[in-house]
């Protein structure tokens, strides 16, 4: 691990975080359960593999309707995954290793089991308890329609009624996914009052930063009107309704978290993070965020949207690092998270096998993004080529879509299976110390092809492109934060040029013939044989020649 990035004060420009689903990564205690001691336990081969951070899903107390973003109590830990003293004992062992940790926060819903909605539930309509959420009169002469037509985006509309105290049928509450997650109502100053402790809390328990979910909610149109297309949000699974997302007031509380953020940096000289879940139609709203006085950083989803083509992928680059590094802060690259489909099924990859077409494109987008300029996230198992599990049983599925919709369409349980470190069988060494322990989501037979132990021994290996390619990136001036300039290169194939004659190039299979390579290699996704970049392919090198 190089020591480029720790303690530096401007770390998170070029760092790259690996994202940690704390239920799937590794489970100490034999419930089938990853827990906050199974991180622990795998911050020595995160440090190997050459991270700079990482990022936990969260942990909070939970009934778990939705994986811990329904929270219940936001200065906890859930007994399913430790304690505050397991978290502090963290935290300190991540320091050790020069490994930030970013929790993840949820500030546009809570749980309906959080305290402050059930009393919000308890008490009557127009009570400030009420007015922490979104509670509003029905419409109709008796108050039985929603009172707009939003859709949720897990399915369903965005409304529930709520039974009175008197037993009577009364208001509605909005949710913007599943019931069991009330929006809260930003624009009730107790709200943020009550989220300036949430921050306080956690960095004064030392973490480095947060990973803000649905960054771009918060704020809801104060008229709560109806939507000119009432179903987008749910037919995209996307922030897309206007009037529930990107309101203009949401960067106010950006712009307060930032000074909390700073303060606590003029303190001792650790910079924290902020980094956005923003779902924004264009690059240039999307760059709004990022203003020098708000994020440091948000996801840019583009690329991982992108299809496998040269054109789209120079697209989006160019409209990112125009509009969003124009900002003065870097760009947020990812290719994947624990909503979306696994990288290598994404690209075209069969299930249940690892060297098609589908790896080969996968390894090769993990070589552009890490040759990009600014920062990148990891989800856990990209490192192993991890495909996406396509035929689990209906009757093991968690995913509230599922739940809410009796549809498997752009469900996310088939990302999030455990992770497989050793072994022949499940549980493959995830979940130890009780026989016959088995893990929360099953793992299929075919994982033993991607088990760490067997990774760590193979060069070829996802596993090996990952950490060469940090290794690279942490060492080599030309890479990390920066700018990029473009070469001139054959159709179906993208090269850019970083720094000092560092060439990336990216051969996405439909050039007419294989692409030259010239100069001296550095590291390659796949074979590049005697100087020629084949389809599905990116390699690194100095260049001889960086003009073509």
């Amino acid at each position: 691990m190089s020591s480029k990035h720790i303690d530096t004060r401007r770390w998170w420009r070029d760092a790259v975080i690996y994202q940690v689903y704390v239920r799937s990564f590794l489970d100490s205690t034999g419930d089938g359960v990853g827990d906050l001691a199974g991180v622990r336990a795998g911050l020595p081969y995160l440090r190997k593999l050459g991270v700079d951070g990482i990022w936990l899903s969260p942990f909070y107390p939970s009934p778990q309707h939705d994986h811990g973003y329904d929270v219940a109590d936001y200065r906890d830990v859930d007994p399913l995954f430790g304690d505050l003293a397991e978290f502090d004992l963290l935290v300190a062992d991540a320091r050790r290793l020069g490994i930030k940790v970013l929790l993840d926060i949820v500030p546009n819903h809570c749980s309906s089991e959080h305290p402050w909605f059930r009393e919000a539930l308890a008490a009557p309509p127009g009570s400030p308890a009420r007015s922490r959420f979104h509670f509003a009169d029905g419409r109709g002469p008796d108050g039985a329609e929603p009172p707009n037509n939003w859709h949720a985006m897990f399915g369903g509309p965005a409304w529930s009624r709520v039974t009175e105290a008197d037993g009577r049928p009364g208001q509605w509450y909005l949710h913007m996914f599943t019931p069991e997650q009330p929006d809260w109502n930003w624009r009730d100053p107790e709200v943020g009052a009550y989220f300036d402790g949430v921050l306080r809390f956690w960095l004064d328990r030392g973490v480095d930063g947060f990973r803000i979910d649905v960054a771009a909610g918060l704020f809801k149109h104060p008229e709560l009107p109806d939507s000119p297309d009432p179903e987008a949000d749910a037919r995209t699974r996307d922030s897309v309704n206007p009037l529930a997302w990107n309101q203009p007031e949401v960067h106010d509380v950006w712009r307060h978290w930032r000074a909390v953020c700073e303060e606590y940096t003029a303190h001792d000289g650790r910079e924290r993070l902020l980094v956005g879940e923003v779902s924004v139609p264009t690059a240039r709203e999307h760059a709004r965020y990022v203003r020098p006085d708000e994020l440091h950083q948000a996801f840019f989803f583009d690329l991982l949207s992108a299809s496998w083509d040269a054109d789209a992928f120079r697209k989006v680059i160019d409209e990112a690092m125009q509009d969003i590094a124009g900002t003065g802060s870097t760009v947020t690259w990812v290719l994947n998270n624990h909503d979306q489909v696994r990288t290598v099924t994404r690209y075209g990859e069969p299930a249940t096998e690892g060297s098609g077409l589908g790896a080969a494109r996968a390894r090769a987008a993990a070589l552009l993004m890490l040759a990009l300029p600014g920062a990148a996230y990891i989800y856990q198992g990209e490192e192993l080529g991890l495909p996406e599990v396509v035929d689990l049983p209906d009757d093991v599925l968690t995913d509230p879509i599922f739940r809410r919709t009796g549809s498997r369409a752009r469900i996310r349980d088939g990302c999030r299976v455990p992770l497989p470190w050793s072994g022949q069988a499940s549980p493959f060494g995830f979940t130890s110390g009780v026989e016959g322990a088995k893990p929360w989501l099953p793992q299929p037979d075919y994982f033993a092809e991607y088990a760490t132990d067997r990774a760590l021994a193979d060069t070829r290996s996802f596993w090996h492109l990952y950490r060469d390619g940090l290794q690279l990136r942490a060492t080599l001036p030309q890479l990390g934060e920066g700018t990029l300039r473009w070469l001139d290169t054959q159709p179906g194939v993208l090269g850019f040029v970083r720094g000092d004659g560092l060439v990336c190039a990216v051969n996405f299979g439909t050039a007419p013939a294989p692409a030259p390579v010239s100069g001296t290699p550095l590291l390659s996704s796949g074979p590049c044989p005697a100087g020629v970049l084949p389809g599905a392919t990116a390699a690194w090198w100095i260049g001889d020649d960086t003009d073509s």
